[in-house]
């Protein structure tokens, strides 16, 4: 009765003091008569009102002092009994590929999709195969197949693909990003045969006793490779792709998104800020073996032209832990199909003194880093590599980033608060794959994948991150994950690892926007910074963790411009 009183009081108040004649001049809004949470300091902290003009938040506080500062003529938002925040930043994804997901045959299992057996993933792959979906790229592709998950637990082949079509190339991406599987004609197209070597840091696998190739393409046999059969063939089928994968970031409440390892795909994302096509901020962390095309461009900023940006260099050590490519310290208990018992993945940069040069580049010319590592081998050679470098360099808010650490031991999380590495974990693993998990490393380390309290108490900064299109780019899911540490099977994963809903948003917003260097205009509604909105039909901090998973994007507003609405 209390809440609903105030409800009652605070609307009465608002349309009796917004009487005066209309100005047309006054461009400012007024969100009231729902949950405002600011993201401000570390317990939830909420306001009456909110005022935004010209892009900006004008105001939060109480309902009198807004209806003063909005002046007469404002405009007079309603939330009804809805919540606002601060919009979405993800911690770690890849924008540019949100359009396969958004535009490909989904071929995720349940809950996000209904592929759970390889018949399903060839009916899925066959109804895509229309003219008009072909036409985009000229292969049949889909993203999100999970050999953990498919009832045979084995990835698919060639053989598999063969039963969509012959007559057409076929390629589909593992739910990890780290795996493409390609059909007969795709090898042909791709000029991959028994004579093709496995490149540095990537495998072709092979049929059995036979070097011909099965199909099955790993880490950097695999990724140039989505790109080329991936790429959309006209410049129609190139806007149609990133509308649809930018409709999706809008759609789940993202006002930035991050190009978490750009690499030609950054040339689509400059061309998309140039014709003006951005509806929300876009950062790009550049592939390491692309800086030296692309840093020196005007894109390589600290602020948005267009809202685009570069903000740095991605460097990945390692594969997909699901995928059992991840480089671990000791071997997994069941290493993937063709791998010997004493297999422990590999890296991806297997040189050391390959590695210090790249890091090197980094510190000399000031750019934040983001390195990708899974297995605990992986963080060892960041550790180390990074160490001297920093002694002598420095590391005075350089704030580089470990992305995953998916396996990382506790004393690395010790390490890297030291170095003051922020670390970017990945709790959404507990759902998707954690049973998977206790199964190829064991239940003891597989409860403690993407240990987030620790990390905390140890005095690390983190954020949590989606990595789409790994999964879909739901960061209601993520919250949820985070605070909850639930399995598919029901289990919970070290429940001491878990983090209050609170956090779970600091860490898609307030700590986010300081990740990226943005803490100053993002991140929490506060006078000054950019009205950069989210509301949500439910608020997370007030329903049982378990109903987070089910909370919907009601509207995402960028700079006070309304981009998506349900």
């Amino acid at each position: 009765m209390k809440k609903t009183f105030i409800s009652i009081f605070i609307s009465v108040l608002f349309f009796s003091c917004n009487t005066k004649p209309a100005d047309s001049e006054n461009s400012a809004t007024v969100y009231f008569g729902g949950d405002i949470l600011t993201m401000v300091g570390d317990e939830p902290s909420y306001v009456e009102a909110l005022v935004i003009k010209d892009g900006l938040i004008k105001f939060a506080g109480t309902a009198a002092e807004a209806m003063k500062i909005a002046g007469s003529g404002h405009q007079m938002i309603d939330l009804a009994g809805k919540t606002l925040l601060p919009g979405f930043i993800d911690g770690h994804a890849h924008f540019a590929n949100f359009s396969s997901q958004a535009i490909g045959a989904i071929l995720l299992p349940s809950p996000d999709a209904s592929v759970d057996k390889m018949e399903d993933l060839i009916a899925t792959l066959k109804d895509w195969n229309t003219p008009e979906n072909r036409a985009l790229t000229g292969w049949i592709f889909g993203t999100g197949f999970d050999d953990s998950v498919l009832e045979e637990k084995r990835f698919p082949t060639k053989h598999d693909l063969d039963q969509v079509s012959t007559e057409f190339p076929i390629i589909i991406i593992h739910i990890s990003g780290h795996f493409a599987v390609v059909n007969s004609l795709g090898l042909e197209k791709l000029g991959i045969t028994a004579d093709t070597p496995n490149p540095e840091g990537g495998i072709i696998r092979r049929e059995p006793n036979s070097m011909e190739p099965n199909g099955v393409l790993e880490e950097l046999a695999a990724i140039p490779q989505m790109l080329k059969a991936m790429s959309p063939k006209t410049e129609e089928a190139n806007q149609k792709f990133f509308d649809a994968g930018q409709e999706m970031a809008l759609s789940y409440g993202y006002t930035t998104a991050q190009e978490g390892r750009a690499m030609q795909n950054h040339e689509m994302l400059a061309q998309m800020a140039e014709k003006g096509k951005l509806k929300l901020d876009v950062v790009s962390y550049i592939d390491y073996l692309f800086v030296d095309d692309y840093m020196p461009t005007k894109w390589n900023s600290k602020t948005y032209f267009n809202h685009y940006r570069i903000g740095g260099m991605k460097v990945t050590l390692d594969g997909s832990p699901q995928g059992r490519t991840a480089w671990r310290t000791i071997p997994y208990l069941i290493p993937p199909d063709g791998a010997s018992k004493d297999y422990a993945g590999y890296p991806a940069i297997p040189s050391d003194s390959d590695l210090t040069e790249i890091y090197r580049k980094a510190l000399v010319n000031n750019w934040q880093t983001l390195t990708h590592t899974n297995g605990d081998a992986a963080v060892d050679q960041m550790i180390s590599t990074l160490k001297p470098l920093f002694e002598e360099y420095g590391n005075e808010d350089r704030r580089f980033v470990m992305i995953h650490g998916q396996y990382i031991r506790f004393d690395q999380l010790d390490e890297l608060a030291k170095m003051k590495i922020i670390a970017s974990l990945f709790p959404l693993h507990t759902f998707y794959w954690g049973d998977w998990h206790k199964q190829i490393i064991g239940d003891s380390l597989g409860n403690t994948i993407s240990p987030t309290r620790t990390a905390l108490n140890k005095g690390l900064k983190i954020t949590i991150h989606s990595d789409a299109p790994v999964a879909l780019p739901n960061l209601m899911r993520v919250v949820w994950t985070a605070a909850s540490r639930v399995s598919r099977s029901g289990q919970i994963l070290a429940e001491e690892e878990r983090l209050t809903p609170y956090e779970a948003l600091q860490a898609i917003t307030s700590w986010s926007a300081y990740q990226h260097f943005e803490e100053n205009t993002k991140g929490t509604l506060e006078k000054g910074k950019l009205a950069d909105l989210v509301i949500l039909d439910q608020n997370p901090l007030k329903v049982d963790v378990d109903k987070i998973k089910d909370i919907v994007v009601q509207e995402t507003i960028k700079e006070g411009v309304s981009v998506f609405k349900k």
